[in-house]
Parts: structure tokens; C-alpha cells; sequence
């Protein structure tokens, strides 16, 4: 089998990311990736780290090509997906989509415009874009033809908390997320703020009154338990890549030491191939997952108190992005969920 693909928005870190996987994968040839402000350009002067990796240069978005691939990943600022993906599909109905923009993640038209501020264009496509979150919606993705690949932050902080709310043994409400992203997860686009001079020797927090990433989440914790409410707080860290999340919640009842919620963890994700719970006393680096597409979980009950925190740690730019792009891909056309992705963390 060799599945054509297609990739529209190649000039940013997850577009380069993904090619990089996409080159690897041996059921996959990458057949155009289109860049406007590029194109005619080398790929490789853009991402040098693709160099004799990815043979190509950068096109215009052109309709017809992109519709005659396999798949198409969509890795775009938000409010383009939902203007060419209808398009396609309508092109060729046996076209698969994964978008890696927000385009297709909530549910709700009026939502998606309360938080990204323009009217939702393509609204019959929310209704029937899949959420691609492998971990939970693996049946659903095998039958998709539009997945919504779901947020970096999101990611990290779902894994973390779903299988508490699942499980029964937290409280909905207040849930609480704390998020350090490395600077590649505000894009490519330079910006004062990602300046080393500003970004280096500190943390800080941003949007703590409200992160574009908080309704996603609130809409896959809900599928747990429909009263799900949680406080977000990212934070930019001075570092290239990476998420680190520390997740808090309430315990229903003291029957849950903190081997019951281990052993809860365990056994939620005892058979995904990306998810590895760590011992108990653990604690997961953000640094040990760079390259790799895998959510690193550990779980404690400080001093044996009513509070239960989760700590998650990806690399926000493949399991919070390409590489769970790519697991989606293998699920939508029946490959092993792993093909392509079982290199691990990139180490120092």
C-alpha cells in the first residue's frame, strides 16, 4: 500500500515535524506541500533538518492536486481549514482529512466563534469531524473521514484527568490545570515575547482568564461526567519544545489511596501503545519525550490529603501534534496504530 499525501500549511514547526514523520512512515509518499508566501521554494531551505529527507518544493494550494491524494493534513492557522476542507471532500468524497488547526474540535458553531472570533464557515463539518484523541475515540477515528487532531495542551491535560472523572473517584468540579509549553507551541511567526532575551531565565504565565484550549478540553472531560469544570492556566517556559502539566482534583470520598488511583491509571492505559504510567513517585521531564509520540503519566496524593495530582508530560509538537496526527492517519486506513512512530525520546 502507498498512501498519497498531501500537506497544506508547510512552513511552521508541526508542518516540518510532520514531514519529518511522514518520511519515515513506509506506507507513505508525500506528494505536495504547499506553502502561498513559499512557494517555488526549496522545503529543505526552510527546514534544513529535512535536507535529503524531504525532496520537494513548496506550491500554492492547488485544489485539484490536494484532492487527488489519499490524505490531506491541514497544519494551518485556525480559520482556513474550515474554508478549503469542505472543498476537498467535495472533490473527492474518498478523501480522508486530519486537521491539525482548531477548524473541527468543538462541537458547538456558536463556541467556536465565542472563542476565535469570526463566525464558524463550515458548521455541517463540526457535526461530523471526530475528535482524534486515539486513547478514546479509536473506533470512531477508524471511520472517519474528518479528524480533528486535537490541541497540544488539550492532550496532556485530557490523558491526565479523564480516566479520575471516568473512574468516578473525583469531583467534576473545580478541576485545575497548570501547563508549561516550550516556545514552539506559539508557532513560527516571530513575536517579542519568544525573543531568547525575553523568553530565557523565567516562566510566565499567559491568557490565565481564559486560553482558546479550555473549551476543548472542557468538551472531552464532559464525555466523562457532564458537569466537568476546569481552571487553566498556561505558561511559556524557556525552552524549544515540550509540555509539562500539573493537574489537580477533588477526591469524592477518602476510600482512594494513593495505590487505588495508581492502579486506576494503570489499568485506563494498560494497552496504549503512547500512554506510559509511571511508577508511583514518579515524576515525568518534558525533556525526556522530545521526538517522541508519547503522554508520560504519574499520580501522587500529597501528604495523604483529600487532593489527587496528576503529572503529564508530551512533546507538544507530536503527541500534541504530527504524531498524533500520524497515529490518527494509521487508524483511518487500518495500519498498526504504531507504524511509524516507535522511535522514542530524544536524549540529551
Amino acid at each position: 500500500m502507498t498512501i498519497k499525501v498531501g500537506l497544506v500549511g508547510g512552513t511552521g514547526y508541526t508542518g516540518a515535524e510532520l514531514m519529518r514523520l511522514v518520511a519515515g512512515h513506509p506506507e507513505l509518499r508525500l506528494d505536495c506541500v504547499t506553502a502561498r508566501e513559499l512557494s517555488g521554494k526549496v522545503v529543505s531551505d526552510t527546514h534544513p533538518q529535512l535536507r535529503g529527507v524531504v525532496d520537494l518544493v513548496f506550491s500554492t494550494v492547488d485544489n485539484e492536486r490536494l484532492a487527488a491524494c489519499d490524505v490531506v493534513f491541514t497544519a494551518t492557522p485556525h480559520g482556513v481549514a474550515m474554508r478549503l476542507v469542505p472543498i476537498l471532500l467535495a472533490a473527492n468524497p474518498a478523501l480522508k482529512v486530519i486537521d491539525l488547526s482548531a477548524d473541527f474540535r468543538l462541537h458547538d458553531a456558536s463556541e467556536w466563534e465565542r472563542w476565535y472570533g469570526e463566525p464558524h464557515t463550515a458548521p455541517e463539518q463540526l457535526a461530523e469531524a471526530v475528535y482524534g484523541l486515539p486513547e478514546y475515540h479509536r473506533e470512531a477515528i477508524a471511520k472517519a473521514q474528518l479528524v480533528a487532531n486535537p490541541g497540544c495542551y488539550p492532550t496532556a491535560v485530557i490523558l491526565g484527568l479523564a480516566p479520575l472523572l471516568e473512574s468516578g473517584l473525583v469531583r467534576p468540579a473545580p478541576l485545575f490545570a497548570s501547563a508549561v509549553s516550550g516556545t514552539s507551541g506559539a508557532g513560527r511567526i516571530p513575536r517579542v515575547a519568544q525573543l531568547l532575551s525575553e523568553a530565557g531565565g523565567g516562566v510566565s504565565a499567559y491568557n490565565a482568564s481564559g486560553h482558546r484550549h479550555l473549551p476543548e478540553i472542557e468538551q472531552a472531560l464532559r464525555e466523562q461526567n457532564a458537569v466537568a469544570e476546569l481552571s487553566f492556566v498556561p505558561h511559556l517556559a524557556p525552552m524549544g519544545r515540550g509540555i509539562h502539566a500539573t493537574l489537580c482534583a477533588q477526591l469524592i470520598a477518602d476510600m482512594a489511596d494513593e495505590k487505588t488511583l495508581h492502579h486506576t491509571l494503570q489499568e485506563r492505559y494498560a494497552h496504549e501503545p503512547f500512554v506510559d504510567v509511571m511508577p508511583l513517585g514518579g515524576h515525568p521531564r518534558s525533556g525526556d519525550l522530545r521526538g517522541g509520540n508519547l503522554c508520560r503519566l504519574a499520580i501522587h496524593r500529597p501528604q495523604g490529603r483529600g487532593v489527587v495530582v496528576v503529572l503529564s508530560a508530551i512533546d507538544n509538537l507530536v503527541k500534541g501534534a504530527a504524531g498524533q496526527a500520524l497515529q490518527n492517519m494509521n487508524l483511518m486506513f487500518g495500519l498498526p496504530e504504531s507504524q511509524g512512530l516507535g522511535v522514542g525520546g530524544l536524549a540529551p
